[in-house]
């Protein structure tokens, strides 16, 4: 039930992104008849907590329903994911980055929703990803936190958003021969 809700979920949501992007007019849609909600993956002030409101704003206007925003971080993005899969409201969409569940399947051996349960239908925003370090740390440049790193095995630590960040990070260090923690 779930799986054909988020379909359906993610067909409407399709459909009625459309006329931002071509000019239709909203009145012409019939959904949505009540308040939508944007659960979201992250904390307020995140970059898709940000980008949330940017688009609530506007599909407020041209949907002449309001958007309510809830934030639901934690748990590696579980938390967010269960309460829209559970939610079982056409009116529910789950918005946040990709990251927060597409590594799920290689970290996770038990995960409270199935694959299909969820179906991504469009892109807000990208991604940049960086590296940053503690102003005290005696690096200035990439190359000195990678000469640290291979000289301080396990003693250094890295955070960051989990998911496809998780894969690409730890796929970078292993190509470096470095060995950093993650502090969830």
């Amino acid at each position: 039930m779930a799986g054909v809700r988020s379909k359906f979920c993610a067909f409407i949501l399709a459909a009625l992104l459309a006329p931002l992007f071509t000019g239709v007019p909203a009145s012409a849609q019939s959904w949505p008849t009540r308040p939508v909600k944007f659960i979201l993956t992250l904390g307020p002030g995140s970059g898709a907590d940000i980008g949330a409101r940017l688009l609530a704003d506007r599909l407020t206007k041209k949907w002449n329903q309001p958007i309510v925003i809830e934030n639901r971080p934690g748990g590696d993005g579980l938390v967010a994911i269960n309460a829209f899969v559970t939610a079982n409201d056409d009116h529910v969409l789950l918005f946040g980055p990709s990251s927060s569940f597409i590594g799920h399947p290689y970290q996770h051996a038990n995960l409270p929703y199935k694959a299909s349960d969820l179906a991504p239908i469009a892109r807000v925003s990208n991604t940049v990803v960086g590296i940053s370090v503690p102003a005290d740390l005696p690096v200035k440049s990439l190359k000195e936190v990678i000469e640290l790193a291979r000289t301080k095995p396990g003693q250094l630590n890295w955070a960051g958003l989990t998911g496809a960040l998780d894969i690409m990070f730890e796929g970078w260090l292993k190509s470096i021969g470095a060995d950093i923690k993650k502090v969830p």
